[in-house]
């Protein structure tokens, strides 16, 4: 069964047929960096890392580029309020960026281009669309002429005539723009300086780019004219997708992709995320407990650039009944919805996500917490290819069925359960009721199949980070703890200790010989 997905350009699903064979020239746009990223940011870059991920496993060699956009009006903004530089708050946030998308276990870009690093692309790219007649100066600024553009709105399907507003992308600046527009959808390619403003120089003046040709530009100097897949969220279609095939295909003359996919929003709630009805909840308030299921809950841009990230101080969304959310429970809260359907962030899709993930990391850690006692070999290297075919090819249906992760997880679900299962009468009776050679293969595609979606455990893990934030070290101290007071006749500190003990998620089995095995959950 080949690879289908859907393409947001034809509307309809379609094989994938990359531009060259096993190979793949993949574009996502970036975020603005002047703010901590959100749930809808999260939602975003996990599905294209893992889209990213699953053609990295079917085979294809996956070139892939997200930018940063470091010029914009919000950046310059922030600088102001806190007394500092367009520079200084672009990196921080980069910075923070990486930070949180590393804890969500997304991959890193082979290449992650920055608007201010791309600026003689940037305006060699207005020199040719002006050459071409498709762009023209006027007092200081370059706009482009929307109506020379036959093909304009065949992404987003819209009308010439219903683009009469937003086609910049900026509103707030419309209304100087509009005296020097030829058309009110015409949009900024080049702004001219403002005064304390960063700048840099052209033969139309001093000034910056616009929204739109930064992604134009990077795409061709890391990429090419023409790319296999263009991706973002379903908010950049228009007008910010758009204006990049207008700008692209005027100046080459080419496709710039072939396949334009789009994830859909977050919901709190059942509504959109918004800063005014702070309802909004930043990857680091999830991930740090600083956040509550009590929101009132229009969400800001989940794909990129346009994305209104609010600060983490200024959620004011604490709670005492707010509990952190583990990294990979934010990624399966996302992956159990399909990429281009709407997902609502509650309480109960959080918890419901918390518990999933319990079950595949019992299943994950099957093999490092009983495969000696299965008399596997933990010094051999295992061969991957002896995998429980069924289970492969049932996932594999389902990722090629456009990357349907629901019907995935499935798959991971009944191998997580069984090999639970299985770990359960280990524990409490000494033996598996399957052979262990037969549970080798299932735990192997378990691994390499929730590897594929990006969802890991280690070992060394689960030793620093565990349930009720006890190292194994530390269980172990209390277990010797309890035996010294059960030896010394003390039994109610013991029965504290395993109380305790079970308070936060571990298990005690005293055995007839007089050791005492503990398990988590």
């Amino acid at each position: 069964m080949p690879l289908t997905l859907y393409n947001s350009l034809t509307r309809r699903e379609s094989p994938f047929e990359p531009l060259e064979p096993q190979k793949v020239r993949m574009y996502c746009c970036g975020v603005t960096v002047y703010d901590y990223c959100h749930v809808g940011h999260a939602r975003a870059y996990i599905v294209w890392d893992m889209v990213r991920r699953y053609l990295m496993w079917r085979g294809y060699d996956v070139r892939y580029v997200q930018n940063f956009t470091d010029i914009d009006d919000k950046i310059l903004n922030r600088a102001r309020e806190t007394n500092s530089t367009m520079e200084a708050v672009a990196q921080r946030f980069i910075d923070e960026y990486f930070a949180d998308m590393d804890q969500l276990n997304i991959l890193r870009a082979d290449e992650y281009p920055r608007a201010t690093h791309t600026m003689d692309g940037i305006k060699r790219l207005i020199h040719e669309l002006e050459n071409k007649g498709y762009a023209y100066a006027s007092g200081g600024d370059v706009y482009y002429n929307v109506r020379q553009f036959a093909d304009y709105g065949k992404l987003s399907g819209r009308k010439l005539q219903e683009m009469q507003a937003g086609a910049s992308g900026r509103l707030e600046t419309e209304e100087i723009e509009a005296q020097k527009k030829q058309d009110s959808s015409d949009f900024a390619l080049w702004k001219s300086a403002k005064p304390g403003e960063p700048a840099w120089e052209s033969s139309w003046g001093k000034g910056r780019p616009g929204w739109h040709i930064e992604c134009s530009a990077m795409v061709r100097d890391c990429l090419g004219e023409t790319i296999d897949i263009h991706c973002g969220g379903s908010d950049l279609i228009f007008p910010h997708h758009e204006n990049e095939i207008a700008q692209s295909e005027a100046a080459t003359g080419k496709s710039l992709a072939n396949y334009w996919m789009h994830n859909a929003f977050v919901t709190v709630n059942g509504k959109k995320m918004s800063k005014s009805l702070h309802n909004f909840i930043t990857i680091r308030d999830l991930l740090e407990g600083n956040w509550s299921g009590d929101l009132e809950s229009d969400s800001p841009s989940e794909g990129g650039h346009g994305g209104t990230a609010p600060t983490k101080a200024g959620s004011q969304i604490q709670s005492d009944n707010a509990k952190a959310v583990e990294p990979m429970a934010v990624r399966l809260f996302v992956l159990m919805a399909q990429y281009r359907s709407q997902i609502d962030f509650t309480e109960e899709a959080i918890a419901n996500a918390q518990n999933g993930w319990k079950t595949l990391k019992e299943g994950l850690l099957f093999g490092t917490q009983h495969g000696s006692t299965l008399g596997w070999d933990a010094e051999k290297n295992y061969d991957l290819t002896a995998q429980d075919s069924t289970f492969v090819q049932q996932f594999q249906a389902a990722m090629d069925d456009d990357f349907n992760t629901p019907a995935a997880l499935t798959a991971l679900f009944e191998l997580a359960k069984e090999l639970g299962k299985e770990g359960n009468v280990l524990v409490h009776q000494g033996k598996t009721e399957t052979p262990a050679e037969l549970l080798q293969p299932k735990w192997l595609t378990l691994v390499n199949l929730a590897g594929v979606l990006g969802l890991e455990f280690s070992p060394e893990a689960e030793t620093k980070i565990s349930v009720g934030g006890l190292t194994d070290a530390e269980i172990e101290v209390m277990i010797q703890q309890r035996k010294y007071a059960r030896k010394a006749k003390n039994f109610a500190e013991g029965d504290r200790i395993r109380d305790e003990l079970k308070d936060r998620g571990i298990t005690l089995i005293d055995q007839k010989d007089g050791t005492t095995i503990w398990h988590r959950g």
